[in-house]
């Protein structure tokens, strides 16, 4: 047969492939989300993310120096207190868990870079992401008090700040605190396109953050829309948005695509706790090729478009990158 397009041309080698492939990785893209707690000598696996752990801050330092190692060079640090209170006074306290975590963490390993979730769903009594006024979270007066946070975290040692609450408002107020306080070199990453997903079950979980009552659908996005996305992620641009998360990644690659073409900054994928749960279940079950899946997710959100990929199998994925099976 006389054909002159044959594809599989640039098919026929391992070598041939890897030279044309369009879509390349590199670990230093990779952040691994790490939750830390009061208390000593703990390393408790969280029940419905097998492999995964909540780490004391003495324990901490064995798992930074297993991602070091592994060539994972940033992690997002998130909080689990010991107590909790109606306006989540442990997230911007100077002594809380995760400003603690920060400064031990830039001690024994300053080399790594460290990204801090700012919210209050981890501290607050009732679960929801800010002050209540009766059963509705007010946006504007939970603000000042994000803002407060992230102030603390980049005082404790944090290189940037990556606010995940959902309010309106609050990249702009965070971006003004940071700049009024000297810090204006800290980036901030958005969560900007953050959809009210099943897909965070096991986060919650992990971190003690369901809401008592209600849903948190007043403030995360509906995930049918696709335009209010696009709305959120540029209107966080505008406030000083240096960074733009899109979350969930596996179900939303399309918002990945959209707003990687749209936007002039970088953008994040987050591969949540749910996406995570379904892989290693499915896998000891036998029913799926754990590594190839957990590849085949992450060239999927970098084919996408984003050029930050944050993934509980950051570990994985670097080892899969030095044998040369992904990248």
């Amino acid at each position: 047969m006389n054909l002159i397009q044959r594809p599989r041309r640039l098919r026929g080698s391992e070598t041939l492939r890897k030279m044309v492939r369009e879509t390349r990785m590199d670990k230093s893209s990779l952040i691994y989300p790490l939750f830390v707690m009061e208390g000593t000598n703990i390393q408790e696996e969280i029940p419905s993310m097998e492999g995964q752990f909540r780490y004391s801050i003495d324990r901490l330092p064995y798992k930074l120096e297993q991602l070091a190692k592994a060539g994972v060079g940033s992690v997002m640090l998130f909080g689990i207190p010991d107590h909790k209170d109606e306006v989540g006074s442990g997230a911007y306290a100077t002594d809380g868990i995760v400003q603690k975590a920060l400064r031990e963490a830039k001690k024994q390993f300053p080399d790594l870079y460290y990204v801090t979730d700012v919210c209050m769903c981890e501290y607050t009594s009732h679960g929801h992401c800010g002050v209540l006024c009766g059963h509705d979270v007010d946006n504007d007066k939970t603000l000042d008090l994000l803002a407060k946070t992230a102030l603390s975290h980049v005082e404790a040692g944090a290189d940037m700040v990556a606010p995940s609450d959902m309010m309106d408002g609050r990249v702009a107020a965070i971006r003004a605190c940071l700049d009024e306080n000297g810090h204006n070199t800290t980036p901030i990453m958005s969560y900007a396109v953050k959809y009210a997903s099943a897909f965070y079950g096991p986060f919650r979980d992990a971190a003690g953050s369901a809401p008592a009552f209600g849903d948190r659908r007043s403030y995360q996005m509906d995930f049918h829309n696709r335009r209010e996305g696009m709305k959120e992620a540029l209107t966080d641009i505008e406030e000083g948005a240096d960074i733009i998360m899109v979350k969930p990644a596996l179900s939303y690659l399309d918002m990945v695509s959209e707003i990687s073409k749209a936007v002039n900054v970088p953008v994040a994928a987050y591969s949540v706790s749910g996406e995570y749960a379904m892989v290693k279940a499915a896998a000891k079950m036998g029913w799926i090729d754990e590594e190839r899946i957990i590849g085949e997710m992450a060239v999927g959100a970098y084919r996408a478009g984003a050029q930050i990929y944050i993934t509980y199998f950051a570990e994985e994925i670097a080892k899969l990158m030095d044998e040369g099976r992904i990248g």
